[in-house]
């Protein structure tokens, strides 16, 4: 069956989830994050959008992006061809490392708008990772309180007031607002423990302890991999119970 298309935004302003394929990891250490901003940061100028707000998560990331001189699928192809690019070459590997298909909605009303910033602010938070949104690295939020990076923070700020102390005060208070905000259709996972990770392993691969995992064939041992990373473990996670080595987890 035919894709549906995507409905046009008329403000020119999408939030979008880029995802992992299968759900797997897309950031492994500091270093590919840093180097996914400078990726956003690169095409700003040549594809001409706006960076309004992001979230780099560990298998996927929050957009609030405004199209510019490119459309949306241009711009969002153009990023992820070369991160993945980088990505593969880093870790040597090769294939999809994105889903093909990102997730994206309009944001046409400046309500809504705030709503989508408070939301992709708090993945970290409603993720149980950080306690206090400020302490996480990897969003746009401390762009807006310490300093603008890559995020252009003056049109959301102006929603509360023209007047830059008052709008700070205002955006802070906004995100340290109770809410159940809802936007796209992603479910925030807690992070399994490695207690709970242990009884996955040896339930999926019938085994009596996950190093077992070792010693099986490397198709099956594959299809397992898959299969354990779909359900919540991460890579890290896998290699440090099972022994089995991150390359070997990244290709599966």
């Amino acid at each position: 069956m035919p894709r549906q298309a995507r409905e046009k935004s008329k403000s020119g302003i999408y939030h979008i989830i880029l995802r992992g394929t299968n759900k797997q990891i897309i950031f492994e250490e500091e270093e590919d994050k840093v180097k996914f901003i400078e990726t956003l940061n690169d095409y700003k100028e040549k594809s001409g959008y706006k960076i309004y707000a992001y979230c780099l998560m560990g298998n996927h990331i929050h957009l609030l992006i405004q199209e510019g001189k490119e459309e949306l699928g241009i711009v969002m192809r153009r990023i992820g061809a070369s991160y993945v690019y980088w990505y593969n070459w880093k870790y040597q590997r090769c294939g999809h490392l994105f889903q093909d298909r990102y997730k994206s909605e309009t944001v046409d009303d400046d309500s809504y708008f705030l709503t989508v910033v408070r939301y992709i602010h708090q993945n970290p938070l409603k993720a149980g990772l950080v306690n206090d949104i400020s302490n996480y690295r990897w969003c746009s939020y401390n762009e807006f309180v310490e300093k603008k990076v890559i995020t252009d923070i003056d049109f959301a700020l102006n929603m509360f007031s023209k007047d830059r102390e008052n709008a700070m005060e205002a955006f802070k208070a906004f995100h340290n607002e109770m809410n159940n905000d809802i936007c796209l259709e992603l479910e925030h996972k807690r992070r399994l423990t490695d207690d709970e990770a242990i009884k996955i392993i040896k339930k999926t691969c019938s085994t009596i302890n996950c190093q077992e995992l070792q010693c099986f064939e490397p198709e099956t041992r594959s299809k397992y991999l898959k299969d354990l990373k779909e359900q919540g473990l991460s890579t890290r996670q896998l290699e440090r119970l099972t022994g089995i080595s991150r390359m070997i987890i990244l290709k599966a």
